[in-house]
């Protein structure tokens, strides 16, 4: 039997048992189906930093492979996933931030790329696709990216900035919209008047 020191979450065990992977190949975390071993003390702030008992994780690496194996459930719960464990960490918003917005080509044919903190790269479209939620109250966006499974990527204000300078107004149901197109496909961000900055800043 496991002793109650071994039966507790710990991020260094849970690393240790990751399979040993081919260069920066990600772990299939969704094929995986381990028993839930409890919430580990990690967070993931809002502007992107991973803290672990209150604590900034100082290894960038670290906080890529910890990336890698982090997964959201039906339950709406964030949790780092191997083949043997399952645990549980707090997100406060995104478990991403888009550092990096870039263009190629221009108008209906471009595509725009984001990169995130943790090096993701997604190119803007059907798969990746662009929401941006509007605060009721002050009416400042906050934009997201999707990167994989149910996980998204909080769009960093300059990127946002980046990105709004694409935009152009297309006629989308009954009202014109600012938007950006990427993919072939046109992603609304706003009406077409004066944007707020996003996050609130």
């Amino acid at each position: 039997m496991r002793s109650r020191d071994e039966a507790r979450p710990d991020a260094a065990r849970l690393v240790a048992g990751l399979p040993a992977a081919e260069g920066r190949e990600r772990p299939p975390v969704d094929l995986w189906s381990p028993p839930f071993c409890g919430d580990l003390p990690m967070v993931i702030k809002r502007d992107g930093t991973w803290l672990y008992k209150g604590s900034p994780i100082a290894r960038h690496r670290m906080v890529e492979l910890f990336a890698s194996i982090l997964r959201r459930d039906e339950d709406g719960r964030f949790y780092l996933v191997t083949p043997v464990e399952k645990c549980g960490i707090s997100v406060e918003d995104a478990p991403f931030l888009a550092v990096d917005c870039t263009v190629d080509g221009q108008g209906r044919a471009q595509n725009v790329a984001f990169r995130t903190n943790v090096d993701d790269r997604v190119t803007m479209g059907a798969e990746h696709p662009l929401r941006v939620d509007i605060d009721p109250m002050t009416e400042e966006p906050s934009p997201y990216i999707h990167i994989r499974g149910r996980l998204e990527a909080l769009i960093a204000r300059p990127a946002f900035y980046d990105l709004v300078e694409l935009g152009i107004v297309e006629r989308v149901e009954g009202e014109d919209k600012l938007g950006v197109w990427s993919a072939g496909m046109f992603f609304p961000i706003a009406p077409a008047v004066d944007l707020k900055s996003p996050h609130g800043e």
